[in-house]
């Protein structure tokens, strides 16, 4: 089917999820769990196929691998959201107005949901386990370097809800992954009623520029780690190596590194030391390379980049009134974190930095919705309007009005 064709397909068949009892989206939830373990091999024969045709690089090939450890962990989150409540019909505000009016505010399902996203197959998973308890239609369009595992998984899902007695065209899977169909896609606003780019900053962008429908922005992750001159350095430097090494592809991992300079004096090689034996690139402004001789310079750029590599930028600042500018200005808005024995620079922090997460004491590595306790999330929004941070169940919806009345009329 054409890209088009696709997304009226799913339109027309929006029912079939809307209207589904909450008992008939955990079925479905089950349906899709169980599909994903019992037919894993299909799927990671599919991934394999991938796999062999990628050439992006070692960290970006991480994020379309697949392993029956990580089909058993998609399953994991659906099945996590399958004990979580569906949002839509929940009532916000019930009140009456001075002639009469009964006004309730309704939580809803948004209808049609579009979803863009690169090499990650989980997402495709994700995005359907979310869709389905919240209540819409999805329109998934991956990119081509995971088109084989994309598809697996989509269709080994339809097909167990349709043994089931349910109608899986509330599903949809675009196959054009050229870059014009992309934009085609962005352009569906007579079929799709929100677009979720996940990805690379510049599919983001695309987004933002070509569609018509309305976009909610899932960013980058520049994450920073701001050690601050009080912190306990056997507790910033198991927090730094977490967030910088656990998993390098993801965008909660950190990237940016800021330390205080009387305890970069005292600490800073030994909090560096496990960062380079693991093979993590270090670059940094001259101060820290004065203390570190290992660190290479770094450029401007580098302070604003998601590396998603081990590559790690530090800057040394005068105290937490220079490093919270600094990070409010080198930041995407994703996740930061301070580490510090300090409650009153501790609440500081918390409170003026402007990004989606805030952390004190801990990696930025949990900036995640499964983390979270939503089972799965469809991207981490770093914008301000709606969503923001990990969007799950309550941010795939929006909400109506409902008034009853007596005979009113408006004199």
């Amino acid at each position: 089917m054409t890209i088009a064709e696709t997304c009226k397909s799913v339109k027309e068949n929006v029912h079939a999820i809307a209207y589904s009892s909450e008992e008939e989206k955990n079925c479905m939830l089950d349906c899709a769990a169980n599909a994903i373990l019992g037919h894993s091999e299909e799927i990671l024969t599919a991934n394999k196929l991938d796999l062999e045709r990628f050439e992006r690089g070692k960290q970006l090939r991480d994020r379309l691998l697949l392993t029956p450890e990580r089909l058993q962990e998609i399953a994991d989150g659906l099945h996590q959201l399958r004990k979580l409540k569906c949002p839509a019909g929940e009532v916000l505000e019930d009140f009456k107005t001075q002639n009469g009016l009964n006004i309730r505010r309704v939580r809803v399902p948004f209808g049609v949901v579009g979803i863009i996203y690169e090499a990650r197959p989980n997402v495709t998973a994700d995005a359907i386990g979310l869709c389905i308890k919240s209540g819409n239609a999805v329109v998934l369009r991956g990119s081509k370097d995971a088109y084989n595992s994309n598809r697996a998984i989509v269709t080994v899902i339809k097909h167990a809800l349709l043994k089931k007695g349910f109608n899986g065209e509330f599903i949809g899977l675009i196959e054009d992954c050229t870059r014009e169909g992309a934009v085609e896609f962005m352009r569906q606003k007579n079929f799709l009623d929100v677009l979720i780019p996940r990805g690379s900053a510049s599919l983001i962008q695309s987004a933002l520029e070509n569609a018509s429908v309305p976009v909610i922005e899932t960013g980058m992750g520049n994450c920073h780690i701001y050690v601050e001159n009080s912190a306990d350095i056997k507790k910033a430097t198991q927090i730094l190596i977490n967030a910088k090494t656990q998993r390098t592809s993801v965008c909660n991992a950190c990237e940016s590194l800021v330390v205080d300079k009387k305890f970069a004096e005292k600490h800073l090689n030994n909090l560096l030391s496990p960062l380079i034996l693991k093979n993590v690139e270090l670059v940094g402004d001259e101060l820290s390379r004065k203390i570190c001789p290992m660190i290479l310079p770094a450029s401007d750029e580098d302070f604003k980049k998601e590396f998603l590599d081990l590559k790690l930028s530090v800057k040394i600042v005068n105290g937490i009134d220079e490093a919270i500018p600094f990070i409010n200005g080198h930041s995407t808005r994703h996740s930061e974190s301070i580490v510090t024995e300090n409650r009153e620079f501790s609440e500081k922090f918390l409170r003026e930095i402007d990004s989606a997460c805030v952390y004190v004491n801990t990696s930025t590595r949990f900036t995640d919705g499964f983390e979270f306790g939503f089972g799965a999330e469809m991207g981490i929004s770093t914008q301000k309007l709606h969503a923001r941070g990990p969007m799950g169940l309550r941010e795939l919806t929006s909400y109506k009005f409902i008034i009853h009345g007596d005979g009113q009329i408006r004199t």
